[in-house]
């Protein structure tokens, strides 16, 4: 099982910090925020990753290196210059594996991943999404996914502005085939989130993963505080649940 990290984003929401540090290596409970994402990734079996880098591309390279000090073989895709999400996952096509998951770098979810991959294998969709059921409860984020009763996404809206028909939230997990690289503009800066995950529900090729288990994220300095409570007590090591 291949990880494939989304860590090139400029983290403008946390400014002044991320003026001079890449958001996956903002401080959290001791640790560059990224490490905790790549022991969760060793804890469950996970060794293979590549990590897609961009700002600040250096010190996250410099840092973890090949990636043997953490037990794992790490390798990189440098944007030269911003591509977005889609963009930066088609460059790093020819280091895919034919199914991988796909992790946002700012975004932390202990579960099983596992699962993800084996409910892509169980279905002929090309992704399935991690999402989160925030129905009864209060959600960590915006509510941006509706599921249909077959289990498919039926819609993905990453900037709804009523989400009224939107019980779940895109918990920062996915897992796809790498045919999905067929869905993305051969050149260009592009968005998973506005052109392709929507471009996939249209075609019912985007299944849900539906997890009771809340996510966590750095993306701003008040859900910065929230993580760095949960991870000072190790949770990654023994909160892993389904």
């Amino acid at each position: 099982m291949q990880a494939v990290i989304l860590a090139g984003g400029q983290g403008t929401r946390l400014w002044p910090i991320t003026r001079e540090v890449p958001k996956p290596m903002v401080p959290v409970a001791g640790r560059p925020y990224l490490e905790h994402q790549l022991r969760l990734l060793r804890e469950q079996g996970v060794t293979e990753v590549v990590l897609l880098t961009g700002y600040l591309a250096d010190q996250i390279e410099e840092y973890f290196g090949d990636g043997s000090g953490l037990g794992l073989d790490i390798r990189y895709s440098r944007e030269a210059t911003p591509l977005g999400t889609g963009g930066a996952l088609r460059e790093a096509g020819p280091l895919l594996q034919d199914t991988f998951l796909l992790i946002y770098g700012d975004s932390y979810l202990p579960i099983r991943y596992d699962l993800a991959v084996q409910a892509l294998e169980d279905s002929a969709a090309l992704g399935v999404m991690v999402v989160y059921d925030s129905r009864g409860k209060p959600a960590p984020a915006r509510k941006n996914v509706a599921v249909d009763a077959a289990g498919f996404v039926s819609r993905y809206d990453k900037d709804a502005a009523d989400e009224a028909q939107l019980d779940y939230v895109d918990a920062g997990v996915l897992a796809f085939r790498r045919t999905v690289l067929a869905f993305l503009p051969p050149v260009g800066e592009v968005s998973l989130e506005k052109l392709a995950y929507p471009r996939l529900v249209a075609r019912r090729e985007l299944r849900a993963l539906v997890t009771g288990q809340r996510f966590y994220d750095i993306g701003t300095p008040e859900r910065l505080r929230v993580i760095e409570s949960y991870l000072s007590h190790d949770h990654y090591q023994d909160a892993v649940s389904r």
